[in-house]
């Protein structure tokens, strides 16, 4: 079945990101297979550089790492069965080099109810499923 599975984890939104890890530690659990966290952390537009610290990317990197860390703690999987990974740039792109990077065959992302605002402006799970080169499970919170 499934054997390197990538949970993209918005650790801002951790209850949408709940969902998916279930489902796919769970499948996980059925195959043997291992879980590969992602967490995408968004480049700061160049215009705020002046007004941030100089360390700031390195301190909100380190943020992700730990928070990301716990997240992987609580997954139902012996722990040498979950990695975490931090990225940074465009969220859609970097899930989808992590994916290539890491081998996975199964990208298992949350996302929310369709809405117009989804229609209109389009989502990560939309462009992650179009663009994937393996197959993707989207999860409805």
């Amino acid at each position: 079945m499934f054997r390197n599975i990538l949970v993209p984890v918005d650790l801002t939104e951790i209850s949408l990101s709940k969902a998916a890890i279930e489902q796919a530690a769970e499948l996980a659990t059925q195959s043997g297979g291992a879980l590969r966290l992602v967490n995408v952390q968004s480049l700061l537009p160049a215009t705020f550089m002046d007004y941030v610290p100089a360390d700031f990317d390195a301190q909100m990197q380190e943020n992700a790492q730990k928070s990301l860390d716990h997240v992987a703690d609580r997954v139902p999987l012996p722990r040498e069965r979950v990695s975490v990974v931090v990225r940074a740039g465009g969220i859609y792109a970097e899930i989808l080099a992590e994916a290539d990077a890491c081998g996975a065959d199964l990208i298992v992302i949350g996302s929310h109810r369709p809405a117009m605002s989804t229609y209109l402006l389009g989502s990560n799970a939309k462009t992650v499923v179009r663009h994937a080169k393996c197959s993707v499970l989207v999860v409805r919170s």
